[in-house]
């Protein structure tokens, strides 16, 4: 499921975000080590692995690894890429001047979480 975008990728240049090429079957971040990024897919697919099942696969415009920059805790999941593709690499500071920012990330990021918890609770 994708959720439209309410917001251009403009910001990507404002905050010099890097970005990163993936390649398939890279892993991208690993389940219980601690988390100072996420990651908005740009182009590609990123499996969602948890306690070594593949829970969901996000695709282009999704977002992955942005629950450690609101909690600080552990990764919760491995994120593989299913497919070659680029990311944009958005660090903790950036993540938080986004949401300061820019309403319709706060919402945009809000959303995707929701759609993964109540996806969760039909399982």
């Amino acid at each position: 499921m994708t959720l439209s975008t309410p917001f251009t990728f403009r910001f990507l240049e404002q905050y010099g975000v890097p970005l990163r090429r993936m390649r398939a079957g890279e892993k991208l971040f690993t389940q219980g080590e601690p988390g100072d990024t996420m990651l908005l897919v740009l182009e590609g697919k990123i499996d969602i692995v948890v306690n070594g099942e593949k829970v969901s696969t996000v695709g282009m415009h999704g977002v992955v690894g942005e629950m450690a920059l609101i909690d600080d805790a552990p990764r919760s999941a491995t994120a593989i890429a299913a497919t070659g593709g680029e990311v944009a690499v958005i660090d903790q500071a950036t993540f938080k001047d986004l949401v300061r920012e820019d309403p319709s990330f706060a919402l945009y990021v809000m959303g995707m979480l929701a759609r993964r918890i109540r996806a969760g609770n039909k399982a």
